[in-house]
């Protein structure tokens, strides 16, 4: 990911926000309650964690990224936006971590995914560990690539080909792997496609 990241990292939020869509509509729907604690898995510059903690401001904002030099900057970042003492951030394998090693929590009350499942590719293994990082009564929420299905065939073509340059591969069948780990679990599922089937965007809720 360093390798994919050296360079791009320093124009990534100016081109990402044209098609990363969904996401703040994602951070919306995170009502993270105050005094609550907030986990993004995989969280690239701080892009969102700095929103979030800007539209949650009782809050605090933890994330992880393998890549270490996407860390260097979202600290940069996090230090330029004055979030210090709000957002903290460490290197961590998305498919294999823990709350209490990374940041001594024993959870928390949110966990996001935001455009992160489609460049990792066990990325079941990924939802699986992210649930596992929220507490009781809490929600994993997950926005990322859907199949633009009711988009322009020239449109959909072309996106995909872009996305294949940096190792990008949506995934189709979220939806089902979302509804199985919910029946195992106990948690409810609520699954939508946004944007004429443009981005997924899901939230799993746990049992108190």
């Amino acid at each position: 990911m360093d390798g994919i990241y050296r360079y791009q990292r320093y124009i990534y939020d100016i081109t990402r926000k044209y098609f990363l869509l969904g996401r703040d509509t994602m951070l919306e729907g995170l009502d993270a309650p105050d005094g609550g604690t907030v986990l993004e898995v995989g969280c690239g510059t701080g892009r969102n964690l700095i929103q979030a903690a800007r539209r949650y401001p009782r809050a605090k904002f933890y994330g992880f990224d393998i890549s270490t030099m996407m860390l260097e900057t979202a600290r940069a970042n996090v230090s330029s936006a004055k979030l210090d003492g709000r957002i903290a951030v460490a290197e961590g394998d998305a498919t294999n971590f823990s709350s209490q090693d990374l940041f001594a929590l024993p959870g928390f009350d949110r966990v996001f995914i935001s455009y992160s499942l489609s460049m990792i590719p066990p990325w079941r293994e990924a939802i699986e560990q992210s649930l596992k990082a929220v507490q009781p009564g809490g929600s994993l929420h997950i926005v990322d690539f859907g199949q633009q299905a009711r988009l322009p065939g020239l449109f959909k073509k072309g996106l995909e080909a872009w996305l294949a340059k940096f190792s990008v591969e949506p995934r189709p069948d979220l939806e089902q792997e979302l509804q199985a780990l919910a029946d195992r679990t106990g948690c409810t599922l609520k699954f939508e496609r946004i944007l004429r089937d443009y981005a997924h965007h899901a939230i799993l809720t746990k049992p108190a």
